[in-house]
């Protein structure tokens, strides 16, 4: 078996079975793989972790960057990929955790590389609300989401969520994706990035030129930002998707990963 680990970073509102389809054929392959539940999302309908007030995006990049060191010293390389809202807390989390700089430190294993599957890449100091500005626009009417005492979003409008997030699956299929969806923290798009961790390994990218939530001229202003602050090219990849290619194109996602 390989000592390549591979962690996938679910966006908002998603649970680690929503990436099934791309998890499973790939562990069938023999490769070690999971999605890791964050701690931004929430665990039911009526409610979210028991009542709990909701944690901001530095509690998701504590929780990858302890699964990657976990890994880590049982002397696994990484590769991290994160969708949608996860590419800023993956970005967060990398600091001090490269295979370059555990080596240096005697330790085994660490990451060797992170991508980002059409996903928010902040700049240091920026939040995942800014990264977001002017990329997905709300319609006209009442809002998508609202938002409980806990500080938890919740999603109203099912079948506008489903004409965005699942652009590319008939209607009927994407309201019942859009409905296995969980809560999510609003918090988590109000933290400043503190560690730019593209800039410390390298960088996949796979744009998806369909989405209508993060559209593909802001996953390329994304990428802009990586080269210019790194110095580096991205590795990228293109296909022809909307957000969540992992439940309409799972198989390209696959390939990409491999």
């Amino acid at each position: 078996m390989s000592k390549i680990s591979i962690l996938i970073i679910p966006g908002a509102f998603g649970l680690p079975e929503l990436h099934d389809p791309v998890v499973r054929p790939i562990a069938d392959q023999g490769h070690d793989i999971r999605a890791l539940h964050m701690e931004t999302a929430g665990l039911g309908s009526g409610g979210a972790r028991d009542g709990h007030k909701a944690p901001d995006m530095y509690a998701d990049a504590a929780l990858i960057a302890r699964e990657v060191e976990v890994l880590a010293d049982a002397g696994r390389e990484i590769i991290i990929v994160a969708h949608s809202y996860g590419g800023v807390p993956m970005t967060e989390s990398t600091r001090g955790l490269r295979v370059a700089e555990r080596k240096k430190q005697g330790k085994p294993g660490g990451i060797v590389r992170i991508a980002y599957l059409t996903a928010l890449v902040p700049a240091v100091g920026m939040t995942g609300a800014e990264a977001l500005t002017g990329a997905a626009q709300e319609d006209p009417g009442r809002p998508s989401t609202s938002i409980d005492e806990n500080g938890w979003l919740y999603y109203v409008e099912f079948s506008k969520e489903a004409s965005k997030s699942f652009s590319d699956l008939p209607a009927e299929e994407g309201e019942r994706m859009v409905r296995r969806f969980t809560r999510q923290s609003a918090a988590a798009f109000g933290s400043p990035l503190t560690h730019a961790g593209y800039n410390d390994v390298p960088v996949s990218y796979l744009i998806c030129e369909n989405d209508r939530v993060i559209p593909a001229e802001s996953q390329r202003t994304g990428i802009k930002r990586i080269e210019e602050a790194s110095g580096k090219k991205v590795d990228i990849t293109c296909i022809d998707a909307g957000h969540v290619p992992i439940s309409s194109s799972p198989q390209l996602v696959i390939n990409w990963i491999g």
